[in-house]
């Protein structure tokens, strides 16, 4: 597992990635600060410049408050609401290690979020 910081405001969340093709292209593009947008009151996303590699998608049943995945191969989606899903493509890169505060720190719209490795 490979530890990262995900920086909302002044909170910061830990976090750990699977370590993976898919999450070493991603932490190679770190620190990045990006503009997360809102959907559906459960997630924020980001579509990055390019699609990462990915062995494998997913359809998940439930996805959890902290799960972070890789959507339709270059969408970067934090969430933060538990909730039944009935969608496919999904690559899991990992999950926030206390999501509790996420909702929170989060759901006021979009928002700017910066992605890093722990120190």
């Amino acid at each position: 597992m490979i530890s990262i910081n995900i920086a909302v405001g002044s909170t910061t969340f830990t976090a750990k990635l699977y370590d993976n093709e898919t999450t070493q292209a991603l932490i190679a593009q770190f620190p990045m600060t990006i503009q997360m947008d809102e959907l559906n009151g459960q997630e924020k996303y980001y579509y990055l410049s390019e699609n990462l590699p990915a062995a494998f998608t997913q359809q998940p049943s439930t996805i959890h408050a902290g799960d972070i995945m890789l959507w339709s191969g270059n969408c970067l989606v934090l969430f933060y609401k538990t909730y039944s899903n009935s969608y496919g493509g999904y690559v899991p890169l990992g999950t926030v290690d206390d999501p509790s505060n996420l909702a929170s720190a989060l759901s006021s719209g979009n928002v700017q979020v910066t992605w890093s490795l722990a120190d």
